[in-house]
């Protein structure tokens, strides 16, 4: 009986040990060595289990862009894997592996992903290898960093870069601003500057403390918070300014939208880089900086024709107009106040937001896809064709076999003889 238990013992032991080994294979083949790790089906949830964070490339083979991507990938994977929480770059082959590609709704190449503990966030930033590292950094940075000098906030500052507003507390506590820096921690940086000379308060235009700058590096834009510092207040400003004053709209920056709450006033233009335009858009940041209960944006008829025909705006609409937009399916059109003229387009802004608050509006649906439709279908466009090649096959197929079956019902029903031959040969 000993003997018999004892080897039931070395049994289950073994099994068990059996069953472990390719749990253990899979973590001991992962190094961070600053090379990007090839994954596939069997082995990719083990990786983002095995890595606080995981940069994966979800790529095909044929793709153009992935080709291009590939590189860079190659360049930023030793600079990430140095950090001192270190991001590790990844790539499947979710045409090969699908998956791996069905489960994350992979319909396009090369999709982007970060994996931070095993929970995944889209990436929309830059893909050249200097710029892609500075803003995974963001990620792995601490909630508010502690500047102690000028020399740390301008470092701060630089590597920060531009792809994130910058938020600087100055003679601030940073557990003022923790629990914002945590839940915006996707969307800014977030700093407490602890000593700082009087050419700082002057170079950031504030003239007292404590004080929140908010910076908008890319838009050159800077503001300027003194309180109150209730929550309150203080998120109001943070989420005002995580946005510039006015957005220029396109298939990235539409993304930033989802979140977003307030109107949009909204300007359409011909071209967003002529000189008109940008003389235009200083106006309406005027108009944004003492209106932050909407947000201002503009887009251009030349740079984004898809998106601003859906609201009934051609080559032949008299160009520029304002909208209100609720950020989906409805905007507001202003009676005898939507259109800009050259001659005092200050004046226009004014007047065109007075209607809408007083409610002189017409309101009207966009003729295209609602906003999450667009943007599903910039995302989905070849699933979309994908979907309309195999119905096609299909159609093609059970073409062929009515065919094939009108065919078959004209043969006659006795065979000839030759084919009688045939067959009685074939007995034989």
């Amino acid at each position: 009986m000993r003997i018999r238990s004892v080897a039931v013992e070395l049994l289950v032991f073994t099994t068990i040990s059996f069953s472990l080994l390719p749990i253990f294979a899979d973590e001991q083949q992962f190094d961070i060595d600053g090379k990007v790790i090839d994954l596939d089906d069997s082995n990719f949830d083990s990786a983002i289990s095995t890595f606080d964070y995981v940069f994966v490339d979800f790529y095909a083979p044929w793709c153009g862009h992935c080709k291009r991507l590939s590189p860079e990938l190659d360049a930023a994977a030793a600079a990430l894997a140095g950090l001192e929480k270190p991001i590790v770059i990844a790539k499947v082959d979710a045409d090969k592996y699908r998956r791996v590609g069905d489960k994350y709704e992979i319909d396009g190449f090369p999709t982007l992903k970060l994996f931070m503990h095993g929970v995944p966030v889209d990436y929309n930033g830059p893909r050249k290898a200097d710029l892609l590292v500075r803003f995974l950094k963001k990620f792995v940075a601490p909630d508010v960093s502690i500047l102690d000098s000028d020399t740390a906030i301008s470092n701060f500052v630089e590597e920060a870069g531009s792809h994130f507003p910058i938020y600087v507390g100055f003679g601030m506590d940073e557990s003022v601003i923790s629990k914002f820096a945590v839940k915006y921690k996707k969307q800014a940086w977030f700093s407490v500057a602890k000593d700082f000379s009087d050419s700082v308060m002057e170079s950031y235009d504030f003239d007292k403390v404590p004080a929140l700058v908010s910076l908008h590096p890319t838009y050159d834009e800077k503001n300027i918070f003194y309180g109150p510092f209730d929550d309150q207040f203080l998120e109001e400003f943070i989420r005002q300014n995580v946005l510039p004053l006015c957005l220029p709209i396109n298939s990235d920056s539409l993304k930033l939208l989802r979140d977003e709450d307030r109107k949009i006033v909204l300007t359409f233009v011909e071209d967003e880089n002529d000189d008109k335009t940008k003389q235009l858009v200083k106006l309406l940041k005027a108009a944004a900086s003492a209106n932050r209960d909407y947000l201002f944006a503009y887009a251009g008829l030349q740079q984004f024709p898809d998106f601003v025909e859906t609201f009934e705006i051609s080559k032949k609409t008299k160009l520029p107009i304002m909208v209100v937009w609720d950020g989906n399916e409805e905007y507001f059109n202003v009676i005898d106040s939507e259109s800009i003229s050259e001659d005092d387009q200050g004046s226009a802004i004014t007047h065109f937001l007075e209607g809408y608050k007083e409610g002189r509006t017409v309101s009207k649906k966009i003729s295209g896809p609602s906003f999450m439709q667009f943007l599903n279908s910039m995302i989905g466009l070849k699933l979309v064709f994908l979907v309309v090649f195999l119905v096609a096959v299909m159609m093609i197929i059970q073409t062929l076999g009515k065919e094939d079956e009108d065919n078959a019902s004209a043969q006659p029903l006795r065979p000839d003889s030759s084919e009688a031959q045939r067959s009685g040969d074939k007995e034989d």
